[in-house]
């Protein structure tokens, strides 16, 4: 999107209208339309677009439902959008001073056959609180209040809600043949999976629910020397767990993923110099087999510069329906958002959305002058009623998109306990929606809040497809962690599509296991096809992957990591090689980095709270022992990784 293009919404048919004037000096016949059609909130390609005024031009919208229409002089143009099976639209529109014209077009499927009087006609555009708004007037033969009202629009065929999916299992989630090492059984992937509290938990009315991402086994490197998979730096499932054990209880082991395990930790990696992250390996024989090698890949992010970073523009999503009374919910959720509105800047926008029963716009995009305004509208903030996520998803995207500001940062936070129907969009449309914002640079995080009816999969699976971050919020000390120390990581995007792809060659390896990132897995064809979405890279963060590794040639390079990765606003993909070497490998394990042993230790407390096979040589004894031997700093986090060690043992007994 252009700089200084300003949007327009409003009206029945949900029309979004944006116009720009880029200076007196454009030439006349420079204008342009373009935009996007959507219908049910979806994009919708085939859709013919025709303009007719002092010329006329044509096209059709693509798969994304975009179109445009360039060289256009200055005049009144007449447009239509026309698809089988869909009202056709008609508007007439003045393009001046070589100007762009932004549409985002609703299509609508015909009413009811007694309905089908109703004609929808457009009054001219007035002012409505500093914004142009359209009206428009529905009118229909019979009166009636609900003629010409928009009915969703089918699902493409292509998009189906998650829970009416069986999803594949991850493509190293496999038994691997021959001996030597810990085999076990894949547990697959489930449906959801409701919590079992114990302990400090009530069992009664716990609908909790989580999907287990299956479990990566041995893979024989002469059948598959590669394994590819797309960063990942969300930490919900070990927060989720953190508080489970802390309550006296065990979680369920769907609700465990090691990578968010692994990753929550904070890592010394060397900084990067000339890329946007560094790659650091390190492998040393493996505390767990004797014949078995670990591997840890580790990227670090390119830190922001002390008091620059790039301006915010952030829109909140809070779910006020009724689930979200708790004091560990709306409670948490306004003192957290009171917290982050204090961490922005002069060049930082805020806005404010909520969704229950109904949809409500709360605050307008509003800067920090008026961060007394921002405070009372989180005040004013309860819950009750019903939910319906994707209509409130639907106005938190118009109010992201209207205040659009390329070059920024330009994201919805959502805030809920994920316990939400959709609405009216489907669960496959909203999905689909979100990840057309993504691609065109706003971008959705999740934070979840509150037990008993959490829906942990919802919320990481929202974030995944808005390329954001998903957190779990369970104490104010996480959410200063989230939204202060971890601010530019948490907002500021470095690099986007980031996947790493590992060859273990044949000769030198005979077989690998990639301990987590099951449901980040990505098929090894796709790994330079840069139309297959992958993970995010916060400034300053910092990612891990650990591997068991039977290497059979050690003076070999044994280990090839991959990376590769795309600018925030790219579309074209960078790549870079990196080989273990001598330099890399440990005599002992007892002589690998304090941040080696500290991710291997929060990984084998995963691995035995998710009750994996290779539990049985990853112990909770030997997890203490390398947590104990990892303390650098004896920091708040490090000494915690122990204290859920010592909780989860107990339990476990």
């Amino acid at each position: 999107m252009r700089a200084g293009t300003r949007w327009i919404a409003g009206g029945t048919w949900m029309w979004l209208l944006g116009l720009v004037f880029a200076g007196h000096a454009l030439a006349a016949d420079s204008g342009e339309i373009s935009g996007v059609v959507r219908a049910g909130g979806a994009p919708l390609p085939g859709v013919a677009v025709n303009a007719t005024g002092p010329v006329a031009r044509n096209a059709t919208s693509d798969a994304q439902g975009a179109f445009r229409l360039t060289a256009l002089p200055d005049g009144q143009y007449s447009l239509t959008f026309a698809k089988s099976g869909y009202l056709t639209q008609r508007r007439t529109l003045a393009l001046k001073g070589g100007g762009t014209l932004k549409l985002v077009v609703e299509l609508a499927p015909p009413a009811p056959a007694a309905d089908r009087a109703a004609a929808v006609e457009s009054a001219p555009a007035k002012s409505v609180d500093g914004l142009l708004m359209e009206e428009k007037r529905a009118t229909s033969s019979r009166g009636d209040a609900g003629a010409g009202r928009v009915q969703p629009a089918p699902r493409p065929a292509a998009v189906a809600p998650a829970e009416e999916r069986e999803a594949p299992p991850p493509a190293k989630a496999r038994r691997a043949r021959g001996g030597g090492g810990t085999l076990g059984v894949a547990t697959g992937h489930g449906g959801p999976m409701p919590s079992r509290p114990r302990g400090g938990e009530d069992p009664r009315g716990n609908t909790e629910q989580y999907v287990s991402p299956g479990l990566n086994l041995w893979t024989d490197a002469d059948k598959d020397a590669l394994s590819t998979f797309a960063v990942d730096v969300d930490t919900g499932s070990y927060t989720i767990v953190r508080r489970k054990l802390r309550e006296g209880g065990l979680p369920p082991p769907a609700a465990v993923r090691v990578e968010e395990f692994v990753n929550y930790f904070h890592y010394d990696y060397p900084a990067p110099t000339d890329l946007p992250f560094r790659v650091a390996l390190e492998a040393a024989p493996s505390p767990f087999e004797k014949n078995l090698m670990l591997l840890r890949v580790g990227m670090k992010g390119m830190e922001a510069k002390a008091g620059v970073r790039k301006p915010l523009h952030l829109t909140f999503l809070v779910d006020t329906s009724g689930s979200m009374q708790a004091a560990d919910k709306m409670g948490l959720v306004k003192r957290s958002l009171r917290f982050l509105v204090d961490q922005l800047g002069d060049q930082d926008t805020v806005a404010l959305t909520t969704y229950a029963g109904s949809v409500r716009e709360v605050l307008r995009p509003t800067g920090m002058r008026e961060r007394a305004r921002i405070h009372e509208a989180i005040e004013a903030l309860s819950a009750g009623g019903s939910t319906a996520m994707g209509t409130g998803l639907e106005l938190a995207y118009r109010q992201a998109w209207d205040n659009f500001k390329q070059g920024h940062e330009n994201r919805v936070i959502v805030l809920s306990d994920g316990d939400a129907n959709v609405g009216r969009t489907s669960h496959g449309d909203m999905l689909t929606s979100i990840a057309w914002y993504a691609q065109r640079g706003v971008t959705l995080s999740t934070i979840g809040f509150g037990r008993g009816n959490y829906k942990d999969h919802k919320m990481e699976q929202l974030a995944n497809k808005g390329n954001g971050n998903y957190y779990y919020i369970d104490t104010f000390s996480e959410a200063k962690r989230v939204f202060g120390e971890k601010l530019s990581g948490t907002l500021q995007v470095i690099a986007k599509d980031v996947k790493i792809q590992v060859e273990f060659p044949p000769k030198a390896v005979k077989k690998y296991r990639l301990v987590g990132y099951e449901n980040r897995d990505i098929a090894d064809r796709d790994f330079r096809n840069d139309k297959v979405d992958a993970g995010e890279i916060g400034a300053g963060h910092t990612v891990t992957a650990l591997y068991e590794v039977e290497v059979v040639n050690p003076r070999t390079a044994w280990a090839i990591a991959r990376v590769r990765w795309k600018a925030p606003d790219g579309d074209r993909a960078e790549e870079r090689e990196f080989a273990i070497d001598g330099s890399m490998m440990r005599e002992s394990f007892a002589r690998t980095s304090a941040d080696t042993r500290r991710a291997v230790a929060a990984a084998a407390l995963a691995e035995n709270l998710r009750k994996s096979p290779f539990r049985e040589s990853w112990t909770m004894q030997k997890a203490r022992e390398l947590a104990q031997s990892s303390l650098s700093r004896e920091s708040p986090e490090e000494l915690e990784l122990m204290e859920l060690i010592d909780r989860a043992a107990k339990l476990m007994r």
